[in-house]
C-alpha cells in the first residue's frame, strides 16, 4: 500500500511539473527557431522527468530502508541489472542525440547554415553591425520593394531598432567594426558573434509580432551594459509602409 501510494505522488508530481512547464514554453516559442528550440527542449524534458522521478525514488526508498541497517551487506553482483541499465542508458543517449542532431541541422537554428530554405519568396538579407556601444542595421536590397533601384544611395539604414516583416524568412549577417559584440534576442531565440572583418549569419522566420529586447551577449567595454536595442516585428504590409517611409525621407 505504501509503495502505492509513492508511485502515485511520484506520477502527480512529474505530471504538474510539465503541466507547470507547457506554459512557459508556449510564450517563448515567436520564431520557428525558438519553436525547434523549445520543441527540443520539450522533447528531452519528457525523457528527463521520469528519470528523475525514477532516480529520487530509488534513493528515498533506499534511505527510508536501509537507515536503521548497522550491519549493512557488501553489494552483490546482478549482471541482469548491469545489462539492463547499460542498454537503458545507451537508448536514453541515443535518442538525445538523434533529437538534437534532427533540430541542430535545421538551417533555421544552425549558424552560418548554407543549405537553401525552402521558400518561395526571397529572404530579406540584413546586416547587423555591431560598434562600441550601439547597433546599426543595413537592409540590403529593401529599394526591390519599391519603384525604386537599388543601390548604395537608397539602402535603408537605421540604428538602435531593427524593424522586421512577420512570417517572412530574414537571414541576419551579424559583423562587428572594432571588436568582439554578440547580438542577441532571447525572446526570438537568436543568438551570434559579432567579430571584425567576418560576417556570421543566422536566420530565421518571426510568427508574432511585437517589441523583443535585444542585448549585447559578450562583454566588450565599460559601455556594455548600455549597448541594447530593441527588434519591432510588424505585419508584412506595415513593413512595407514602413520600408517606403524610410526611403523617401
Amino acid at each position: 500500500m505504501k509503495r502505492h501510494r509513492v508511485g502515485l505522488v511520484a506520477l502527480f508530481g512529474a505530471i504538474a511539473f510539465a503541466a507547470l512547464t507547457q506554459p512557459a514554453v508556449a510564450q517563448t516559442s515567436a520564431s520557428e527557431t525558438s519553436e525547434l528550440i523549445w520543441g527540443l527542449n520539450m522533447n528531452l524534458l519528457y525523457v528527463a522527468i521520469p528519470i528523475t522521478v525514477l532516480v529520487e525514488g530509488i534513493l528515498i526508498y533506499t534511505v527510508w530502508r536501509f537507515s536503521k541497517n548497522d550491519e549493512p551487506l557488501p553489494t552483490m553482483e546482478n549482471r541482469r541489472l548491469e545489462i539492463t541499465w547499460t542498454v537503458a542508458t545507451a537508448i536514453i543517449l541515443l535518442f538525445v542525440g538523434v533529437a538534437s542532431y534532427q533540430v541542430m541541422a535545421e538551417p533555421m537554428v544552425t549558424a552560418q547554415s548554407t543549405q537553401q530554405l525552402d521558400t518561395s519568396e526571397e529572404p530579406l538579407e540584413v546586416e547587423v553591425v555591431a560598434q562600441k556601444y550601439a547597433w546599426t542595421f543595413n537592409y540590403n536590397g529593401t529599394a526591390a520593394n519599391t519603384s525604386q533601384e537599388y543601390s548604395a544611395d537608397n539602402r535603408l539604414s537605421n540604428g538602435g531598432t531593427l524593424v522586421l516583416p512577420a512570417n517572412r524568412t530574414v537571414r541576419l549577417s551579424v559583423t562587428s567594426t572594432d571588436w568582439l559584440h554578440a547580438f542577441h534576442v532571447p525572446g526570438l531565440a537568436l543568438k551570434q558573434d559579432a567579430m571584425p572583418g567576418q560576417h556570421n549569419t543566422i536566420q530565421t522566420r518571426v510568427t508574432e509580432t511585437g517589441t523583443y529586447q535585444l542585448y549585447c551577449a559578450e562583454y566588450c567595454g565599460s559601455g556594455h551594459s548600455q549597448m541594447l536595442g530593441e527588434v519591432r516585428v510588424l505585419p508584412q504590409d506595415e513593413y512595407q509602409n514602413w520600408v517606403e517611409d524610410q526611403q523617401s525621407s
